[in-house]
């Protein structure tokens, strides 16, 4: 059990409460512990934290247009990996063909995010619909493939060597944030026992340690007639996803977390209210999260507190890297011309340090770090 230096108190001109009446003219920045949930410090500054002329070195942010990815990659283990750790994998996936085999992933749970496209899942469990916006937990060791009906990019986030779980929602309640009943199951409808009819030779390629087996079978294997258990793949859209508000206080991204696997969360921003009370600010606030590299994926929207971020890109701030809104945003701190957000997208916060693959490398957006920059 840890017990944590606490020694609460104010020195200074300085608010007394987090992420509101802020001092005249400053701008808070938070340092914390644990990813926003451990003990935390917040400084009242001068200028804003992002002003740098110059930044050199391995902590420099990335960018990365993931649009200008390679297409057509006819299996999911064909996708380009962008980042990786010893316990999540991220790749980017274009499939622009319904896949030929069957795949298994015998290295951890695998979390599909569909940015574009949609196409039917057939695995061990039976028949879902994708479309753009779901997320599908596939357990490790399910068997499955998707036939392609309009081409598909898809993020996969492997919880490499372990598996996927909800939140502990607390004080909010097991039904806040999302209902685990929206949790759509495969069927074995007539659209998964039609494609058993397919009983040409199928290939299954398994990955395990990041190398691939190939078993072939003279019959479709998935000819499963019934199930019954508690593990299942699984399936919920982002805009089934109801985010935590505060009208007085800006909440941290972990209050949105979605998915947990081991030393990394998986986080989704959605449109909600901006805050409302005057002092309250409305942007992210300034911080070094200094126990987590944050990534997000730009799925959809208008992204308030980025310039220059469209649709498809990824974001890598690594641990200890200070960061916050972009300076068009920062104008916005107190007072929006909306009265709502209009963004989704996907974060990772990770515990250990990120690689950045050369896939990602290739498409990376170098100016990135000037873009906190003050354009005259």
């Amino acid at each position: 059990m840890k017990r944590r230096i606490s020694l609460p108190r104010i020195e200074g001109t300085a608010s007394r409460q987090a992420h509101a009446d802020l001092p005249e003219g400053t701008y808070e920045r938070e340092i914390s512990k644990e990813g926003f949930f451990g003990p935390a410090a917040f400084f009242h500054h001068k200028h804003p934290p992002t002003g740098w002329v110059s930044f050199e070195g391995p902590l420099r942010p990335h960018a990365f247009d993931l649009n200008r990815i390679a297409k057509n990659h006819a299996s999911p283990w064909d996708a380009a990996e962008l980042l990786h750790n010893a316990h999540v994998r991220v790749r980017f996936w274009n499939a622009t063909a319904p896949m030929d085999h069957l795949v298994r992933n015998a290295d951890g749970d695998e979390l599909l995010f569909v940015h574009e496209g949609h196409g039917e899942l057939y695995c061990d469990y039976g028949h879902l619909s994708l479309v753009a916006g779901d997320y599908v937990v596939i357990p490790r060791g399910t068997m499955w493939r998707i036939g392609v009906k309009q081409p598909l990019s898809a993020l996969l986030i492997e919880a490499v060597n372990g598996s996927y779980s909800l939140p502990d929602k607390g004080l909010l309640g097991a039904h806040a944030i999302f209902d685990p009943a929206m949790l759509d199951v495969p069927q074995l409808d007539a659209a998964f026992l039609a494609q058993q009819s397919d009983d040409r030779r199928w290939q299954v390629r398994v990955k395990r340690k990041n190398a691939i087996s190939v078993v072939t079978y003279p019959f479709n294997p998935l000819d499963a007639i019934g199930w019954h258990g508690d593990l299942s793949v699984v399936r919920i859209n982002v805009k089934d996803i109801r985010p935590v508000m505060s009208h007085r206080y800006h909440l941290p991204p972990s209050a949105h977390t979605t998915f947990v696997g081991e030393r990394f969360v998986v986080c989704t921003f959605v449109p909600r209210p901006f805050e409302t009370d005057p002092g309250a600010i409305k942007v992210p606030f300034f911080h070094n999260n200094d126990d987590y590299d944050e990534v997000i994926f730009y799925h959809a929207g208008d992204f308030f507190s980025r310039d220059n971020i469209a649709p498809g890109m990824m974001t890598l701030h690594p641990c200890g890297f200070t960061h916050g809104p972009h300076p068009k945003a920062l104008k916005n701190m107190l007072v929006q011309s909306k009265p709502a957000t209009n963004e989704y997208a996907v974060m990772i916060d990770a515990r250990d340090g990120l690689e950045v693959g050369e896939a990602a490398k290739a498409v990376e957006w170098e100016g990135y770090v000037d873009s906190w920059k003050e354009r005259k």
